[in-house]
Order: structure tokens, then sequence, then C-alpha cells
């Protein structure tokens, strides 16, 4: 902010101000042109026009936008009468949009009427419907995340269907200034490839900061990046404050009060939430509350983290913990809520014979589903029960890992639960591409680019950003291949996360992990972004990251 502030002054400071041509009939601009429709054109023409150096070149961002039409005049830039004009008022959804870029650019100040003049940004949300009228709502697809920039005669207009797209050009102006001190004249048209865009933190193995994930919510909406990942539950440590189960929550955690700050927040900056309550593997630190939950094969041997699904107090527990952060993570006037169910690396299903090894779990299978169930279908029954119990508390969209869609017979995963495919090494992880044939949607976070793994244990190595830049797109969803692109389209595969994992947590601090992770999260906001092939070079790329997305 400071940094903007500094360039907006120095801008500022380069202007000069010279009456405004035309008769009283005119709306004030460069060009005096007409509009005997504005009940306020005689008082936007008594407005000084501001005079300055031409902005040159094409908008300077991250992501590129997609498409620029360049014109004749000299852009727009900061000046020092500048307003930020939102003629709906300021109890339209543009309100917040209004006030958070007057104070981006240094402090502008507001109109919340139809009186634009020259030197001021105007907002305006094009759209029709109940989407076009609501504030901060989750976008329903990209066409609501597109927007519109025109620089002309001084004047700088932002409109978009939504003010979620508002929102989006903004960032825009906010780097353009970065960049080169203003807009440049002519069009911008802009609107992303994947309507998914994000972030996956694994808070449970290595505690972070409510004020750490502030920062990289901020850093997240620099980038035009909006879904962030919390996966809060592991073998380690539960790191959010529960009223229904106080036991299992760990000495660092998250309080609720705190949760939901950082949710509102997210909303603000149209980035949604999605919590990750892993199960039925990856539940040691419920269990170490609940001993009898552990899941023993019949020989009395254990594994970390697995929970006897057999047991009806197991999927109580869960269901008391999926109900009560249903409503802790829901996002008021927003459609209900994302959800990811884990569902990987359930122990056993890692086994030769699953249920001659727990064959508890074997007859807990025929009980339920019958004589040819198995300990598959008993498993994909225990998500789909999990997902159940969202869905009846609001939930709309549910998630797994593609490891937690088993080889089950009898019993099928929910036919709308989407694929967050991560790898193909684990046992049981099948090929991205029968996914996709079946319908599926299926989400990226590829552990060959995807994954910052804490400590690079198991052959892991940290991303680069480089690397996701030059050879990653959504569409190389596992190893470095791409599936067919008849499969990969933003329908079937609608973005990625970059995923960073505690695995082992001391092996950086959380201010190593915001720097290791920058660049990758700043590569992975390209290529979600825009499809084209990326224009500069790295070098320029990481040149321009610095100078129009400074870290946090």
């Amino acid at each position: 902010m400071r940094k903007l502030t500094a360039w907006v002054a120095l801008a500022a400071s380069a202007l000069t101000i010279t009456g405004c041509s035309g008769d009283s009939g005119q709306r004030g601009s460069g060009s005096g042109s007409q509009d005997s429709k504005s009940p306020t054109s005689a008082a936007s023409s008594a407005a000084p026009t501001p005079r300055w150096a031409a902005v040159k070149g094409a908008p300077r961002t991250i992501p590129a936008v997609r498409s620029f039409k360049a014109a004749d005049g000299n852009g727009w830039r900061v000046s020092k009468n500048a307003r930020v004009v939102v003629p709906a008022g300021q109890d339209s959804p543009l309100a917040d949009e209004a006030r958070r870029l007057a104070a981006d650019l240094g402090g502008l100040k507001l109109s919340w009427q139809d009186d634009a003049r020259p030197g001021d940004i105007e907002l305006a949300v094009s759209g029709k419907g109940k989407a076009a009228k609501a504030n901060n709502a989750a976008p329903e697809s990209t066409a609501d995340e597109a927007y519109t920039i025109t620089a002309r005669d001084t004047r700088l207009t932002l409109t978009a269907p939504t003010d979620t797209g508002v929102f989006n050009a903004t960032r825009t102006v906010v780097q353009s200034v970065r960049a080169a001190n203003g807009v440049p004249e002519g069009t911008i048209e802009d609107r992303p490839d994947r309507a998914q865009r994000g972030l996956l933190m694994d808070i449970a193995r290595k505690h972070y900061t409510a004020g750490w994930l502030e920062k990289r919510i901020r850093e997240m909406a620099d980038l035009k990046l909006n879904q962030l990942q919390l996966h809060f539950s592991d073998d380690q440590a539960f790191r959010i404050e529960s009223s229904s189960h106080p036991e299992i929550v760990s000495k660092d955690h998250l309080t609720k009060a705190q949760v939901r700050h950082l949710v509102k927040l997210a909303r603000e900056l149209h980035i949604t939430v999605i919590p990750e309550l892993d199960s039925p593997g990856h539940l040691g630190a419920v269990i170490d509350k609940h001993p009898s939950l552990q899941l023993r094969s019949a020989a009395g041997t254990s594994q970390r983290g697995a929970i006897d699904i057999s047991q009806p107090k197991a999927a109580r527990i869960v269901d008391d913990l999926l109900k009560e952060y249903a409503k802790l993570f829901a996002e008021e006037g927003v459609p209900g809520p994302h959800w990811h169910l884990g569902g990987d690396e359930y122990r056993a299903l890692t086994v030769k014979s699953p249920g001659a090894t727990y064959p508890q779990l074997a007859r807990a299978a025929t009980k339920k589903y019958g004589a040819k169930a198995t300990v598959q279908d008993l498993t994909t029954g225990w998500l789909n029960d999990r997902e159940k119990t969202l869905r009846n508390a609001g939930v709309q969209q549910v998630e797994a890992w593609n490891d937690g869609f088993h080889d089950s017979k009898v019993v099928t995963p929910a036919k709308d639960r989407t694929v967050a495919y991560w790898t193909g090494k684990e046992i049981g992880a099948n090929e991205p591409a029968p996914f996709l044939k079946a319908g599926r949607t299926v989400v990226n976070l590829n552990d060959e680019y995807l994954y910052y793994v804490l400590g690079q244990p198991n052959d892991f190595t940290y991303p680069t950003g480089e690397r996701i830049y030059k050879e990653w797109t959504p569409a190389v969803l596992r190893g470095s291949s791409p599936v067919a692109a008849s499969l990969a389209g933003p329908d079937r595969v609608p973005g990625a996360r970059l995923g960073v994992w505690g695995d082992l947590p001391q092996s950086q601090t959380t201010e190593q992990v915001a720097r290791g992770i920058r660049m990758p999260l700043v590569a992975l906001s390209q290529k979600v972004w825009d499809p084209r092939k990326p224009q500069l070079s790295w070098t320029d790329f990481t040149s321009r990251a610095a100078t129009v997305a400074p870290a946090r």
C-alpha cells in the first residue's frame, strides 16, 4: 500500500490542470462529447480537464489481460481531483469495490451519483437478474468474472456483469498504475479461462496464524485467485476451535472468531474458502482422544490415522464436526459453501486383501450393502453418507481426492462429486482420463508441479514458478503429459490449486513458506487465467511480478 501511494503521488505531481472546453450542455471530457441524456451534464462540464503525458504500451499486469484494443489518446492517470464514481449509489453491490479502489489509489474521493467528469473512474454492473444485484456472490461461471475497462478522454470506465467482474477490473487498474502510473487509452476486455484458481494450505500439520493466512488471502486477491482450501485436521493436529468436540482441538489453533473473520475477508475479496475435514483416513488427532475408534487388523495391528468405519460412533463424531463447521464456513449471501471430503489414503485399502485383514469392515459391508459388497463399497458408502450430511447442511459443491474414488462394485460415488486429482502414485489411484470420460469434473492439483511439501520427503521437490510457467497447463493432471484436449476444456477441468503440505513442518518457517510459494502462485495465476502461451520470458515475468504484485 505504501509503495502504491508513493507511485500515485509521483504521478499526480506531474499533472497540470486546464479548464474544460465546450458549453454547459456538454459532459466534461477531453473531446467534449455530447450526452444530452445525462441529468448532471452541466455539473460535469464544470470540472477541469486534466492533462498528462500519454500512458504508453499495452497494460502490464499479472495475469496478463486477454484483449486490449489501443486507441488514440493519453489514457488515464491518477490526478488531484480524480474520484471513484458509482452511479448506482452507496447501497449498491459496488460500494465496497469503490471504497477499496479509492483507498488503493491513494485515497481518492467517492461519488455515489451519476456525475462522472474528467479524470474520474466510473464503476457499473452491466448484468441483469439476481447475480447482478447480489453483493460478493460466488460467480456461477467465468462469464460472471469478465470485465471491460475503457480509457477514453481522460475518464476510466469499469463495467462487468457482476461485482466480481468489477472487482477483477479494479485489480487490473491497480496493477497498471503500479506498472505505468496509469491505464493506456483504449479498451481492455478480459475474463478467466478457468473458474477455479487457488491455494490449498495444510494448516493441520503446521500451524499458521490468522494474520499469516490473511496476508495470503490479500496476495491471492492481487492475482485474481479465488479459492483457498484449508486442510485443518490430520493425524498430527486438529486446528479449529470446536464446541461439539472440544477435546480433539490442538493447543495451537484458529478460533471460530478468527475463521469467521477470514471467511468474511475472503468473501469481500471474492475468494471462496473451502474447508477440508479428511476422512476416513488422516483422523489421528480425533482418534487420539477416542482410541476405541482406531482401526485394527485381525492380528491387532493398527494404522495411524485410520478410523474404524464399521463403528457407528465413528460416523456420529465426524458428522457432528461436519455439521458444526458447515455453519462456521457458511458464506452469508452466497450460494452454499464448497466442501472437500478428503477420502485419500485410507490404509484399510492399501493391503492385498482388505476383507481378510479387516474382517469387521467386511462384515459391516455385507450387512449394509448385501452379500457382494466389499470393504471398497463400505468406504465409498462412508463418503456418500458424509456427503449427505453436508448436503443436508446446505453445502452445494463437494469434492474428494482422486484416490478416494474406489473400485467398488455395489456402491458408487455420488455422481456430482468433483475429483481433486493430485497423484497417480498412490495405491488405487486411477488415471485422470477415466474420470473425465465418465463425465466427472476434475480439479488439477498435480503433485508433479503443484505440491509444495515441507521437507521434500518421498521424492517430492519444491515446485518452482518457472517450471509451472514454462511446462504446466490445466490439462497436465498427472505427471508431465496432458490429457487429450477434448477432455481438458474449462467445463471438464475447471481449474487448479497449489497445495502446501506440512509433512515435515519444522523444515521451514512460515515466512519461508510465504516466500517459497510466491512465484509458484504467481505463475499459476497466469496459467489458469490466460490459455495462451505466455509472451514474456521468465526473467521479464518475474520482474513484472515484483512491480505489479509485490509480496505481502
